[in-house]
């Protein structure tokens, strides 16, 4: 009855839902006040969309603590169905949304993680046919929901993917899209609806009372015809009493005329919603109940509208409804229920008290972590700390917990409950264990007064050896940028024999503190690390720990390779999870070091485009390694979404200063010399004052001779080619040799620079593209003074800037050769090639985009790239220009 006067919102339905048809996707939000038609308007579209996947979701207020309700309510019905293989690959991380058994990740944000999956997800079913996403109610959704939507919003463009959702308040729904708004009935509308409903034509003045009294909202203009016998002007006055605050004062005297079981009734069903419990909470048997619902049924007291559910849980006086309450909570409690589900109603149910109340919000919290809702199990475990005493071991317990899930989103909070907790413990046994369960790389950003709770309680700690080692590891990562405690790290590690679990997790912490001054050798850290290594068994998991840092200090010290097989190995085991991300990061910089890096450029765009590498909990540890990949690359794109992703918290000095390197670095690439070198300049005085010198993981002295190259002051590129040459000796690693050799031989003059050139070449014999980039320079020196080695060394590099997947490397090796050698390609990715391969087979772009299944935009973007490599204009060059393109590897 309420579609009258709808045929412009449907046209801007209808007309989105052909375009989703027609592969682009498009979002829109309807919004008006209770009773408008906006729920109509959503089942009429789900009507129309024939040959699409509808999935519908209706939010509760009493819901919005439960995380990612209104995505399960989407994707449930699928995932149960024909859609039980999406969650791999990205999709994969939404596996904890849907699954309540998936193991927690304590020590890291799966939010993100989760919204990314949830994209992918979502993406992925649209592949198969056009997806119709209709939320109802979108003011009560939950957060993690309403976020992942928010975060959806923006990709569906390139997808066949309609999301509309109904809200009482546009500016609760969707940024940036359409909004429809139904307008109120016209009288010609009230009186057509009026005729349908009592079968005889309304008089003008009964038309006209229903106007004023509804102002044409269809819902109250239905409770209105509820309690009318004719449509007649005698009955106006009758109608004039209805207005909406009169309607529900009719409702509760209406219920009050009821029978005691069906007043039980209406109220538990006001309370608990439409559930098969609502009986059980009346104290009614199931005859019972479907008696009583008869009853209101018969009476217009339909229970399934909300504005009759409103009207009976607004007439109870403040006690009654919180008694209510509190039964409805042990009622889901008894039965079973979810945890979450249960919770949620503990957060309204002030009066409930008891263990078993604390215990179920715990396990809802610990379920809203897996799910990556941590602002919803800091709900929980803050609700749950009502119920404990002030000063009692399970306050500590709840407060560690607390502090683990805000970590995500207000570390300064967790940092506070953490430091409120540890007192609490009776013993420092159980003051050190609270303190080990956070992961020495957790603790960077900690502030003084956790740094001194960590030293008091290993000072008190007696005989525990594994816990004062673990301790110490702690205390060791906290103070990282202190020059004293970094000075006597290598001396420290020479002390520890590695094995136990704490002695190991000490060395990690004291192996990267040797490695950032540069205080032992490569090839002695080397040796220590793998050795530690051999001792750790390959397991996702490992990204929780202070392993993340070992990996980073081999890579570093020339080491790295291996680490592949360990990485692969837990890789293989982590699936479509949170790990899978950061261990891609892990292997970005492994393979970088390997001199592998397209492999490594590849690792570190999965890893960013997984979405959950915000740096936020112990993830520092990942940003900088990916930092590094991309210092390494002068990759602008993976460059600027690296310093897009910095988190707004304050970091240690030394990663604050990687950040201003790898910002200096993008400056760079960009062209901006001048402030790139004030960058790497203030970076380069950080570094030097907290005493991390490893030119390897830290190359801004070669950066700056470069620069200062670039602006003409060779004087000064050369002295800073001379520190790092230093620097590198220092630590010893192939690779800091080899890039410092070729960086001093560029601007060393004559037979001098020549000779280190060739050096450096021999130096990085195990790293192709770092031999790739001294062999670039060796022959473009050489055939600049005329030696015919020049030619040989140049094909040479070129070779090898191909095989190691460095394709800007291999361009510029390519313009130097300037076509002069037998052995020049043009590199076309993977998906250039293909789509160049069906141009010359005579395929229409739209053709193309078919046969892939892609779009005609990106089939336009690959030839555009393509023609830009080869050198050509048309597409009827593409022939002879395809004989010049290098296939991609397998």
């Amino acid at each position: 009855m309420t579609l009258l006067e709808r045929a412009d919102d449907l046209r801007l339905l209808t007309g989105a839902l052909e375009r989703v048809r027609a592969g682009s996707g498009d979002r829109l939000v309807i919004a008006g006040p209770l009773g408008s038609g906006k729920s109509a308007l959503l089942a009429a579209l789900a009507d129309r969309a024939e040959g699409c996947r509808v999935l519908t979701a209706t939010c509760s207020l009493l819901e919005r603590d439960f995380a990612f309700g209104v995505a399960r309510q989407l994707f449930d019905p699928v995932l149960a169905g024909d859609g039980a293989d999406l969650l791999t690959g990205p999709a994969g991380l939404a596996r904890p949304v849907f699954e309540e058994d998936t193991a927690a990740d304590s020590a890291f944000a799966v939010q993100d993680a989760a919204n990314s999956g949830l994209i992918a997800l979502t993406h992925a079913l649209s592949a198969r046919r056009p997806v119709v996403l209709l939320v109802d109610d979108l003011q009560w959704a939950d957060e993690p929901s309403r976020r992942w939507l928010t975060a959806l919003a923006p990709t569906l463009r390139d997808h066949p993917i309609l999301l509309v959702a109904a809200t009482r308040d546009v500016e609760s729904g969707l940024c940036e899209c359409t909004a429809i708004r139904p307008e109120p009935l016209s009288l010609n509308a009230i009186a057509t609806l009026v005729e349908q409903r009592t079968g005889r034509r309304p008089d003008d003045e009964f038309v006209a009372a229903c106007h004023a009294v509804t102002d044409g909202n269809p819902m109250f203009l239905r409770a209105v015809l509820q309690h009318i016998t004719s449509p007649a002007a005698d009955q106006v006055p009758h109608v004039l009493e209805l207005r909406p605050a009169r309607l529900r004062e009719r409702l509760v005297r209406d219920l009050a005329a009821q029978p005691k079981h069906a007043q039980d009734f209406a109220r538990a069903v006001a309370v608990l919603g439409e559930d098969d419990l609502a009986g059980r909470l009346a104290g009614l048997t199931e005859e019972q109940a479907a008696h009583a619902q008869r009853v209101l049924d018969q009476a217009g007291l339909v229970l399934r509208r909300p504005v009759i559910r409103d009207a009976i849980e607004e007439s109870m006086p403040v006690a009654e409804r919180e008694d209510w309450q509190r039964r409805a909570v042990r009622v889901l409690h008894d039965a079973g229920r979810p945890a979450e589900q249960v919770a949620g109603r503990l957060l309204a149910a002030s009066s409930v008290h008891g263990q078993w109340a604390v215990e179920t919000l715990g396990e809802a919290a610990a379920i809203a972590l897996r799910r990556g809702a941590p602002e919803v199990a800091a709900r929980y475990l803050r609700r749950a700390l009502r119920d404990v005493p002030a000063e009692s071991e399970q306050r500590a317990r709840l407060l560690v917990d607390l502090a683990t899930a805000e970590r995500f989103f207000d570390p300064a909070a967790s940092v506070r409950h953490i430091t409120a907790a540890v007192p609490l413990f009776r013993t420092v046994e159980e003051r050190a264990a609270a303190l080990v369960r956070i992961a020495p790389t957790a603790l960077g950003s900690a502030p003084r007064p956790v740094r001194d709770l960590i030293d008091a309680v290993a000072a008190s700690l007696g005989h525990d050896q594994e816990l004062a080692h673990r301790l110490e590891a702690r205390q060791r990562y906290v103070w990282h940028a202190d020059p004293a405690l970094l000075a006597d790290s290598a001396e420290r590690l020479l002390q520890i024999g590695g094995t136990t679990p704490g002695e190991r997790e000490l060395q990690i912490v004291l192996l990267e503190a040797a490695m950032l001054t540069a205080r032992l050798p490569a090839h002695q850290v080397a040796d220590i690390g793998l050795a530690v290594l051999k001792q750790e068994p390959p397991h996702p998991r490992q990204v929780h720990t202070a392993l993340p840092l070992l990996i980073k200090v081999l890579a570093t010290a020339d080491a790295a390779a291996e680490t592949v097989p360990w990485l692969d190995q837990a890789f293989a085991q982590a699936g479509g999870t949170v790990e899978q991300a950061l261990i891609l990061a892990q292997q970005s910089f492994v393979l970088m070091h390997l001199g592998r890096p397209g492999e490594a450029h590849a690792a570190a765009g999965r890893a960013v485009d997984l979405a959950v590498l915000d740096w936020r909990g112990d993830t520092t540890t990942a940003a900088v390694g990916l930092m590094a990949v991309a210092i390494d690359l002068r990759e602008p794109e993976l460059i600027a979404r690296l310093v897009e992703s910095r988190p707004d918290r304050d970091e240690p000095p030394g990663v604050e200063a990687v950040y201003r390197m790898l910002h200096g670095a993008g400056l760079a690439v960009a062209g901006d010399y001048r402030q790139a070198l004030d960058h790497l300049l203030d970076c380069g005085h950080v570094f030097d004052a907290i005493g991390w010198r490893n030119p390897v993981l830290l190359p801004w002295c070669v950066l700056t001779a470069r620069l200062h190259a670039q602006l003409g002051d060779l004087a000064a590129a050369q002295d800073y080619a001379a520190q790092a040459w230093d620097r590198a000796v220092e630590w010893g690693a192939p690779i800091g040799i080899g890039r410092a050799l070729c960086m001093l031989g560029r601007y060393t003059p004559g037979a001098e620079g020549l000779g280190m050139v060739r050096e450096a070449v021999e130096v990085l014999h195990a790293n192709p593209f770092e031999r790739a980039k001294a062999l670039l320079q060796l022959g473009a020196r050489e055939r600049a003074d005329g030696s015919g080695s020049g030619q040989q060394h140049l094909e040479l590099a070129y070779q090898l800037a191909v095989e190691s997947g460095g394709e800007r490397l291999a361009s510029r090796i390519a313009r130097e050769l300037d076509g002069n050698s037998p052995g020049v390609v043009v590199v076309l990715t993977r998906a250039e090639f293909t789509v160049a391969r069906l141009v010359v087979r005579g395929l229409t772009n739209a053709e193309i985009a078919e046969e892939l299944d892609v779009t005609s935009r990106a089939i336009e973007k690959h030839l555009t790239n393509s023609f830009r490599k080869l050198g050509i204009r048309r597409r009827t060059e593409l022939p002879g220009a395809l004989a010049r393109a290098c296939p991609p590897s397998a």
